[in-house]
Formats: C-alpha cells, sequence, structure tokens
C-alpha cells in the first residue's frame, strides 16, 4: 500500500465516521437518522432514500413518503424493527417519525456513542498506518529503497495520520456539542 492509497482510504475513514455520527439523534430531525434502515423490498434488503421520500417539515417531525404506496406497511415495520429508537406513526399515505426532546442522561449516553464511533475511526486509521509502515520495512529488507527514504515514508505516513485523527477528533468536538446543545 502507498502513501497516496492510505491517505484514500484515511479518508474513508473518516466519512464513514462522518456517517456514523449522522446516525446518531441529536433532538432535531433529520433525515440522515434513517441512513441505515433496510427495508426488505421484493425479498431484497434496500436502503429506505430509494424507496421514499424523506423530508423534514418541522425540527421535531420526520416525513416519510414513500414512491410506492403499497409499500407504506413493510417502510413502517422496518423503521420499528431498526435502532433508531422512534416509533413511525402511519395515516395510510405517510409516516411521520416525531423527535421527542432528549433527557439530559441520553445526551450523555448519546456522546458515549460518539466517543465510541471515534475511537473505532481513530483505530481504522492507525491499523492502515501499521499496514504501511509493515510494507514499507518489508521494502526496506528487501533492499527495494533505501533505508532514508523508508524513514521518509514513515514521516509522511505519520503526519497523514495525525491529520485524519485530527479530522475525527474536531468532527466528534462538533457532534458532542450538537448533542449537548439543547
Amino acid at each position: 500500500m502507498k502513501l497516496a492509497e492510505a491517505e484514500s482510504t484515511m479518508q474513508k475513514t473518516v466519512e464513514s465516521t462522518q456517517r456514523a455520527f449522522n446516525s446518531i439523534r441529536t433532538g432535531r430531525a433529520n433525515a440522515s437518522l434513517l441512513d441505515k434502515v433496510l427495508v426488505d423490498y421484493y425479498g431484497s434488503p434496500t436502503s429506505l432514500k430509494s424507496l421514499a421520500n424523506i423530508s423534514t417539515p418541522d425540527a421535531t417531525t420526520i416525513l416519510i413518503q414513500p414512491y410506492d404506496r403499497s409499500s407504506l406497511n413493510i417502510v413502517e415495520k422496518a423503521i420499528s424493527l431498526s435502532d433508531v429508537g422512534l416509533t413511525p406513526s402511519n395515516d395510510g399515505s405517510v409516516i411521520r417519525l416525531n423527535i421527542p426532546p432528549l433527557t439530559s442522561d441520553r445526551r450523555k449516553e448519546l456522546v458515549k456513542i460518539a466517543s465510541k464511533y471515534a475511537e473505532e475511526g481513530r483505530v481504522a486509521i492507525r491499523n492502515i498506518r501499521r499496514d504501511v509502515i509493515d510494507a514499507i520495512r518489508k521494502q526496506e529488507k528487501n533492499a527495494e529503497i533505501p533505508e532514508d527514504e523508508a524513514r521518509d515514508q514513515q514521516d509522511k505516513l505519520q503526519k497523514l495520520t495525525n491529520k485524519y485523527t485530527t479530522r475525527i477528533d474536531e468532527l466528534l468536538a462538533e457532534k458532542e456539542k450538537d448533542i449537548t446543545t439543547v
């Protein structure tokens, strides 16, 4: 794995961590809460976004309007079974999700979940660093690259690692602020 590949993979890790953060409810309606919901549509798991129009008419409501009205009940069932933690209400044409205000205990719990996602992202980035360092050392051992070039590559890799772990820390700080702000 080269440095460019490592940077690309680290960037994808940061994006994945951001998506995980987006799935955490903050007391305000946000369509990204439903990103991980899969609906068993004609026997295949399909993302809710591709089956319905999802909107947020106000700060406490998510409105889901399936393109195929006959799929309304299976969409409602998928939301109920998901880990979103919200109860859907079906009025025959749309599904409403009301976002209740968060308690202080729930906010603390959500901050812990966000911290866990951030740590998973940092571990993934460190694993990428470890794999690339192993590859560099192997090249050095096989005399494919000189020792000073190997050291330069490792230094560049460490700078990349620091850059992306700092980015995850910044995203975590934003999310914690978002969760704790009433």
